[in-house]
């Protein structure tokens, strides 16, 4: 799937391009006046149209050319970044967009940027806490700021029609922002500014967006919305593939990680008891083929599947005591809970039917432990997920070829493991050459 970006200036371009290009697109930027790139296997491209400080009616021209360029590379998807501050041609720009995608199309406005400290409440755009038009940037002897109010100032420099959709809808999540949309757009709202004051609700909104893909949404913000949006189009585009997840890290933060997979997935753990595989007895061999029997029954009804030796109950084994029962030393048992989960995970893999479109695992020593158990030579690194999180492909083994990626215990917030399975699905998508 081919996303088109067009951007009042160059960095606004690049930042947008940047926030596609973590979610799995091949990103491109074209600067002002420059060709589309043709070659390479781009499937990103943001525009610079370098009017942001120009006239209307010359901004209005620089947007059509820009669309006409994006039309002819066949982009299927098109955005229009704009200003973290809410700064140029926002009504002229976006009105000209919709005007030549035709009278079905419907732009989605979300000026928040809450990586940056913009959020929009009751439709004001707020930086750092503080109206936008109180902080230093409206200032700005360009292009000074006088209205923070997004809908007002959409209805100030808009012919279309323009609704407001507030905190109270967005914060209930897509279930209630997708009939309301719905509603809006049969009432002939043509740009419909949400509040967001979390990447979770913009999040939300795209999500609600991609499940009304009758419509023709024009994602309208300064990158956040637009990323997530063109991500969920793209695996929409694709046939399904099976995603295994092997999570041995027993922290906190991974079960908040866990919790919130399994919420975003809708996917059932196969729950391997940890207290089995310690050992050096039978009952780790009777524990890995009851895993291993109930992965492969349940991938057959589910995409998504997950193998975790996270306790649900919160239960922290003491090796050292187990180890001495056993005779053996806390590392040995430690080692046998790892080899454990790799030896589930690797069997899966191999022995079902299914395309395994990549896998992810959590935790170092889970990722030496499949290495080694898939006797991979190497693991092939192309691309940073979020920090000490990477992506790359199993070389060599049993699992040679598949995508894979890997990420500390400690590493993220609850979306993170969530944010990694996003990114495998596009790359992988974006590798299988379909557009």
């Amino acid at each position: 799937m081919k996303i088109g970006i067009i951007a009042d200036d160059l960095t606004g371009a690049n930042a947008t391009g940047v926030r596609l290009a973590k979610n799995g697109f091949s990103s491109a930027t074209v600067v002002f006046g420059g060709p589309i790139p043709h070659n390479g296997g781009v499937s990103a491209i943001s525009i610079d149209t370098d009017s942001r400080y120009v006239d209307q009616e010359l901004a209005k021209e620089r947007v059509k050319d820009a669309y006409h360029k994006l039309a002819a590379w066949d982009a299927q998807i098109f955005a229009k970044r704009i200003d973290s501050t809410i700064r140029g041609n926002l009504g002229i720009e976006t009105d000209t967009l919709l005007n030549e995608l035709g009278p079905e199309a419907v732009a989605i406005v979300v000026a928040s940027y809450p990586d940056s400290g913009r959020v929009t409440s009751g439709g004001y755009l707020l930086v750092d806490g503080i109206p936008v038009q109180e902080t230093d940037v409206a200032k700005d002897p360009m292009n000074p700021i006088t209205q923070s109010h997004v809908p007002t100032l959409f209805s100030e420099q808009s012919s279309h029609p323009v609704a407001h959709v507030g905190l109270d809808v967005v914060l209930q999540g897509c279930a209630a922002i997708k009939p309301k949309l719905q509603q809006l757009v049969e009432a002939g709202s043509r740009i419909i500014v949400l509040d967001a004051v979390t990447n979770e609700e913009v999040d939300h909104i795209a999500e609600a967006m991609a499940e009304l893909s009758t419509i023709s949404w024009v994602p309208v913000d300064p990158g956040p919305l637009t990323a997530t949006y063109g991500r969920l189009m793209a695996h929409q585009s694709v046939a399904p593939k099976k995603w295994i997840f092997s999570i041995g890290s027993i922290t906190p933060l991974t079960g908040r990680q866990l919790r919130y997979l399994i919420d975003k997935t809708n996917a059932k753990p196969v729950y391997v008891d940890v207290k089995k595989l310690a050992s050096t007895t039978s009952s780790w061999d009777t524990e890995i083929e009851r895993a291993i029997k109930e992965g492969l029954t349940r991938l057959n009804q589910e995409d998504v599947l997950i193998i975790t030796t996270y306790s649900p109950s919160g239960q922290i084994l003491n090796l050292t005591e187990l180890g001495q029962k056993e005779g053996v030393t806390s590392t040995v048992l430690a080692k046998r809970i790892t080899e454990g989960l790799a030896t589930i995970s690797t069997q899966i893999m191999t022995q079902t039917n299914h395309v395994i479109g990549g896998t992810f695992s959590s935790g170092g020593d889970v990722t030496a432990a499949i290495c080694s158990v898939s006797q991979a030579e190497a693991i092939g690194l192309e691309d940073e997920v979020i920090p000490l999180a990477a992506y790359g492909t199993f070389i060599g083994g049993r699992l040679n070829g598949i995508s894979v990626v890997t990420k500390g215990g400690m590493v993220g917030d609850k979306q993170s493991i969530y944010q990694c399975f996003t990114f495998l699905k596009t790359k992988n998508q974006e590798g299988s050459g379909e557009e």
